[in-house]
């Protein structure tokens, strides 16, 4: 058996090695779908910040955002500062189904009931993706609803997400440092601080200048 080895040639050696570097790269090499993830979330974190960073609102808009829920999303702007905070509190299914609901009231009829099913599977049904908070008699109905799915199917748990976000991540949202940031005036607007203490220590001798009159 001994003799049998040594009379291979040095290559065959040589090739065995080789395969086994290779079996073991392979082996270490980590699953792509473990990159891809890392990668789409530090996507997701830089786009967050990208909107906070850059996106200044003018202090009308933030104004009217205050004064009521619904000006704050019936705007695209403010739909996405909101979205935006939403996600920084892993709560946006709220915010992702009532856009859904908008969205399905513009359907066409015979497209209704796939997308009406597709959009209760979703958010609705007990244990599904995104599970909105619905008690159990709003997410009956809805299913009954599912039946005639016209445009006002979602209405009722619609109507009840809306409230949920109303009194509760609309309220935070407004004393967020994401909505003070965008409240912000921009730099250009305010006048450097230098500027504002040469004015005030430049004096005024304009009663000095001989009159030509």
């Amino acid at each position: 058996m001994c003799k049998g080895l040594a009379a291979l040639p040095a290559t065959c050696f040589k090739s065995a090695k080789d395969i086994k570097h290779k079996i073991g790269f392979l082996l270490q090499k980590p699953d792509a779908t473990q990159e891809q993830k890392p990668l789409k979330e530090k996507e997701k974190e830089k786009e967050k910040v990208k909107f906070t960073a850059e996106n200044k609102i003018p202090p009308v808009e933030t104004e009217k955002w205050k004064t009521s829920f619904t000006n704050l999303i019936n705007t695209d702007a403010g739909r996405k500062a909101f979205t935006a905070f939403l996600q920084s509190e892993y709560s946006e299914e709220n915010i992702e189904f009532w856009e859904s609901c908008e969205d399905f009231k513009l359907t066409p009829l015979d497209k209704m009931t796939i997308k009406a099913r597709n959009i209760f599977e979703r958010y609705i049904e007990t244990d599904s993706p995104r599970e909105v908070n619905l008690d159990s008699a709003t997410r009956e109905l809805t299913r009954d609803n599912l039946e005639r799915s016209d445009p006002s199917c979602f209405d009722e748990a619609q109507s009840k997400i809306f409230t949920l976000m109303e009194k509760d991540s609309y309220r935070r949202f407004l004393k967020s440092k994401l909505f003070m940031d965008l409240s912000q005036p921009a730099m250009d607007d305010k006048p450097c601080a230098f500027e504002v203490k040469a004015k005030q220590c430049v004096p005024d001798h304009s009663h000095c200048l001989p009159s030509y009159a």
